[in-house]
């Protein structure tokens, strides 16, 4: 791994970790917390999303709109985690309640979404598409894997 790549990823975990430490106190009602990060998730799976749509061919590939939604996502994935503050599972959420009882698996896994999307990032500046396509599945490998635990159908 290359020295950007690696402070990159230093980065990301760095502001996580300050972003986590200060997450109880930033939204005067659950439902806040709800709406945060349902809007951050949706954010998330529409740069997703289109990112899917070059690799599978339903649209043309446009490296430089890729690199744009990777480099999105990357910010994005650090945005959620700070939404699921103590009682925010009682509302209209898709969250199960493992997200609490789980919370340590819960938290690395969004991690882990976190430095995988920085990764993303990175190969999509790269002009070498199997790099990129093996960073896209990892990304979305982590994000199934958090909606079979911890989202409801």
């Amino acid at each position: 791994m290359n020295k950007n790549a690696k402070m990159a990823i230093l980065a990301v975990v760095t502001s996580t970790v300050l972003a986590t430490s200060v997450q109880a106190g930033n939204f005067k009602k659950t439902d806040d917390a709800i709406e945060y990060r349902q809007s951050a998730f949706s954010l998330l799976a529409y740069n997703f999303g289109d990112m899917g749509a070059m690799l599978k061919g339903k649209k043309p590939f446009d490296a430089e709109v890729f690199a744009m939604r990777a480099d999105n996502v990357a910010a994005l994935s650090k945005l959620p985690l700070e939404g699921f503050t103590p009682g925010s599972d009682k509302g209209d959420t898709e969250a199960l309640p493992k997200v609490w009882t789980e919370k340590a698996d819960f938290d690395a896994k969004m991690l882990q979404l976190q430095k995988d999307s920085a990764a993303l990032a990175i190969a999509a500046k790269a002009d070498d598409k199997k790099a990129l396509k093996q960073a896209f599945m990892a990304t979305a490998k982590n994000c199934k894997g958090c909606h079979d635990s911890y989202k409801k159908d």
